[in-house]
């Protein structure tokens, strides 16, 4: 009997230094997931399951002069979940890709974090502003997004503000062609980078896209997931 409570005991404390994991896919299907295109791009990046060894699955993108995502159909609390975590891995880098030019802005692979706007913690001006693009777009915009990128050069700087807006920040968590063809396992704390990025804390309510684009560049690549969990510490 003793044995048996030393185990669970074992067992819980186990569970408990993983944290929680609000949401684990492992790309069996695309059930938890929807289509993200933009305005004006007609060429989208090709999603599809694939088999990852004899047993397993992965998502599998191909980007070829295209541009579009998967984005998760939950959303979840930034405060409560802010641990993302996945693998992935590309088939190559773009020649022309780089993070600090608008016609650079290319990533055969990107995690991205987006933040939703809540009209209840708002002013007057942002209100108004926010009511106005809610009615040509149909849905109100995100406050801010994170971007995890497999960035195609090395950067000195962890944190890049995107050359189309200043809401959205490049964060590159693989950097050049080394390890390109390899899988790589990445954990990343959205609480932690978006005070770091916006220097205040983020609106609760966020959910993420997977996504591979090459419109800027006009390149191609392949780039696999196999899993990405969301959870905390």
């Amino acid at each position: 009997m003793l044995k048996l409570i030393l185990v669970a005991l074992m067992i819980f404390v186990q569970s408990s230094a993983a944290g929680t994991i609000l949401l684990r896919d492992n790309f069996k299907n695309m059930d938890n997931w929807r289509p993200l295109n933009f305005p004006k791009i007609k060429r989208h990046t090709e999603y599809r399951i694939a088999r990852n060894g004899a047993n397993d699955s992965m998502l599998e993108a191909t980007a070829i002069a295209s541009a579009s995502g998967l984005i998760l159909k939950k959303t979840f609390s930034a405060y409560k979940y802010p641990l993302i975590r996945w693998r992935w891995k590309v088939s190559n880098i773009y020649k022309h890709g780089d993070a600090t030019l608008k016609n650079g802005d290319d990533y055969p692979a990107r995690i991205y974090l987006i933040f939703k706007y809540d009209p209840q913690k708002s002013g007057f001006f942002e209100k108004a502003l926010y009511k106005s693009a809610k009615l040509i777009y149909g849905e109100y915009p995100p406050v801010a997004a994170l971007n995890y990128i497999w960035a195609n050069r090395k950067h000195s700087n962890r944190l890049l503000v995107s050359k189309y807006t200043s809401r959205s920040i490049m964060i590159p968590v693989e950097q050049g062609a080394e390890f390109a063809g390899q899988w790589r396992t990445e954990e990343v704390n959205i609480l932690d980078d978006y005070r770091a990025a916006f220097r205040k804390a983020p609106p609760e309510t966020v959910t993420l896209a997977i996504m591979s684009d090459a419109d800027n560049t006009g390149d191609s690549a392949t780039s696999d997931f196999d899993f990405i969990e969301v959870g905390s510490e």
